[in-house]
């Protein structure tokens, strides 16, 4: 019988952890880009219907309430931001129910961090330049491609025009017949699943790779491109192929936000999934304005898998959800 009280990861790597996180603090100490703690346990919580969440009860009469563990410090780090925080990071944890494998954990760390002022072009540069300093070397030629081309250039299909005649024609050529019945007419889901089996393979030979402009039914809390109805200003960064970040030129326009909330709602409810009731904190802050900002965030766990060159988080986690 194996010693379960025994950590998984070995104590050197263990080491590096702490290593990264020095070398993360010392990296934004030197922008000035201030460091915050926000609450994990929550009143609310966000209705993205492809999140699952944990929730838990508060006992002190006369007040019993439900309260939930963030999926991102992101709600709360935005109230920060309207307040007049300027620039700010954190690393913490988040919780995501459901999710537990190789490449998750329902415990895991994150680096999350907010540019005032900061296109999205920017923030991507920024987040090469952490890379390269945690990597301890240079990256070479780091890609950039936008969703759509990099998603034409593997499928041969448009992502930004939906048409499932020609999706589900794509998913029997291409041995995915599992698409079809799964993802019905959902354009978002479609997207999901032919990136996930298709596309992001294609980006395992490149050391680092952003793609950036998303579809717009997968805008998340990112801002629908000016120039482009039907791309947002939000990317996604790629370390061989595994994915480790999401990053948004931010969202401020509360109605829309609430809009979006109530949507992504309507769409809980079609799955039988539970409705969620608003952030109304997290409106408020952004109906007294959010600053223009860019906000990225990284998953720490699988930032140290790439540096240290391991197969799976339970090398990087000292107790993983099995030996919680």
């Amino acid at each position: 019988m194996p010693e379960t009280w025994k950590p998984t990861a070995d104590i050197q790597l263990l080491r590096l952890r702490a290593q990264l996180l020095t070398t993360i603090r010392a990296f934004f100490a030197e922008k000035l880009v201030l460091e915050v703690e926000t609450p994990l346990l929550c009143s609310a919580t966000g209705t993205d219907p492809q999140l699952d969440f944990f929730a838990s009860f508060y006992h002190c009469e006369p007040e019993n309430k439900e309260m939930f563990l963030q999926t991102s410090p992101e709600f709360a780090m935005k109230r920060l931001l309207a307040a007049g925080s300027g620039s700010i990071y954190q690393v913490c944890k988040a919780f995501r129910n459901a999710e537990i494998g190789r490449f998750h954990n329902p415990e895991f760390s994150i680096l999350e961090w907010y540019r005032v002022g900061f296109t999205l072009d920017q923030l991507m540069d920024e987040v090469a330049e952490l890379v390269a300093k945690v990597k301890g070397r240079p990256l070479g030629r780091v890609n950039k491609i936008s969703y759509k081309e990099v998603f034409e250039q593997v499928t041969g299909l448009n992502p930004l025009v939906f048409s499932q005649k020609t999706y589900a024609e794509y998913a029997i050529k291409n041995e995915i017949k599992d698409a079809i019945l799964l993802c019905g007419d959902d354009h978002s889901m479609w997207l999901d699943f032919i990136f996930s089996y298709k596309v992001q393979p294609s980006l395992e030979n490149q050391k680092l790779c952003m793609v950036y402009g998303y579809p717009a039914i997968q805008s998340s809390l990112a801002r629908i491109n000016n120039s482009n109805p039907l791309v947002s200003d939000r990317f996604e960064v790629f370390i061989d192929g595994i994915e480790i970040g999401n990053g948004f030129f931010e969202l401020s326009d509360a109605v829309e936000q609430e809009q979006r909330f109530d949507l992504e709602n309507q769409d809980r409810q079609r799955k039988g999934l539970r409705v969620i009731e608003k952030d109304e904190k997290f409106l408020a802050a952004l109906r007294s304005g959010l600053p223009d900002c860019s906000g990225v965030a990284i998953g720490l766990d699988r930032l140290l898998m790439s540096i240290s060159k391991t197969k799976s988080l339970d090398d990087v986690i000292a107790f993983p959800f099995e030996r919680a």
